[in-house]
């Protein structure tokens, strides 16, 4: 029954739009009987133990609690969650992965105030929903998804491509990266907002548009609509006051300084959503970790193909950009397909 309830504090975890901290789910269970689950909700918002202590109550005396992240040690913006559990007088804590970050502790104070802590329980699974997140402490920087709505057909436009489902997935998607990136074509021709919109988040995704040149409009929506923080990157020579200047390479922006912008920034991860230029210089620069497909069920015939491994008709791939298929799903009629990405 063990991996029952880490699996129901997984799914929780699920549930939250925390960038730049990780999903974390929690479940507290006595006698084998559910008491609460809670989660981490948003960025400066109670942690998942914190919110399921608060649901059990008295109850939660004695209980064993699965958690899918290390308790936290230290003070933050708030209390630390293994105080909690102790103060609770929990009995056993299951805990799916250690945190390599600024809250590890949680394990060893418990353990030192008497709580039996089991270490490692469906690692990977809980692994998988914090792969962003984990990302930045093994890789040294940001995690980058190339995101992708087509037609069958292969085309990304013109106008709105899939349903509205598949759009909801793909604003989450932004808030568990914590920043979304188009390049200038895509925000020249889309007026895109790049926002999340489906709820209210205290630190909303980071908005960023490659702008090499500087050619951008002032009254584009990511400019002045004011309901999220954007960065406009450019070319050194080309920066003005409040740009985010970088380096040109070979006439290319170079990425991998964007990224460790990001990452001064605090920010895990960047959700790319285009357009092909854009994703081709990722590609071809090799800094792409994930590709999510969200797939159409009709044929255009017409419109921009999404075609990444080229770049103005030229190929830039010098070896084979080879994909495994992680997960798949349906945002029906639409279908969505998720990729990790390997070299």
């Amino acid at each position: 029954m063990h991996e029952h309830w880490m699996r129901q504090a997984i799914l929780m975890g699920y549930t939250g739009y925390t960038a730049p901290n990780p999903m974390v789910g929690c479940a507290i269970v006595r006698d084998d009987k559910l008491i609460a689950l809670g989660s981490h909700e948003f960025a400066g918002g109670a942690h998942a133990e914190i919110d399921a202590l608060a649901k059990a109550g008295q109850a939660a005396q004695g209980s064993d609690v699965y958690v899918t992240l290390e308790p936290c040690a230290h003070h933050g913006r708030t209390q630390p969650c293994a105080d909690a559990l102790i103060t609770a007088e929990v009995a056993r804590v299951f805990v799916a992965v250690k945190d390599p970050g600024k809250g590890a502790g949680g394990i060893a104070h418990l353990r030192a105030a008497g709580i039996e802590v089991h270490v490692g329980l469906l690692a990977e699974q809980a692994e998988a929903m914090n792969a962003v997140w984990l990302h930045q402490f093994r890789a040294g920087r940001p995690f980058v998804t190339l995101k992708v709505a087509m037609t069958v057909d292969g085309r990304i436009g013109p106008g709105i491509i899939t349903n509205e489902a598949s759009r909801m997935a793909g604003r989450k998607f932004r808030a568990q990266h914590g920043a979304v990136l188009v390049g200038t074509d895509t925000a020249l021709q889309d007026n895109p907002e790049l926002t999340v919109r489906d709820v209210v988040l205290p630190e909303p995704p980071i908005r960023i548009v490659l702008d090499p040149q500087r050619r951008l409009p002032g009254d584009l929506k990511i400019f002045s609509d004011g309901v999220a923080p954007t960065w406009r990157v450019v070319a050194d020579e080309s920066a003005q006051e409040g740009d985010i200047p970088i380096a040109l390479i070979d006439g290319k922006l170079d990425l991998s300084a964007v990224l460790a912008e990001l990452t001064k920034a605090g920010v895990p991860g960047v959700l790319v959503e285009g357009g092909s230029k854009t994703h081709a210089e990722f590609i071809r620069q090799g800094l792409v970790d994930r590709l999510d497909l969200f797939i159409a069920p009709n044929c255009t015939g017409e419109g921009p193909r999404w075609e990444p491994g080229r770049l103005g008709g030229n190929l830039v791939l010098e070896s084979r950009f080879e994909l495994e298929n992680v997960e798949a799903g349906s945002t029906s009629p639409d279908v969505w397909l998720r990729y990790a990405v390997g070299r």
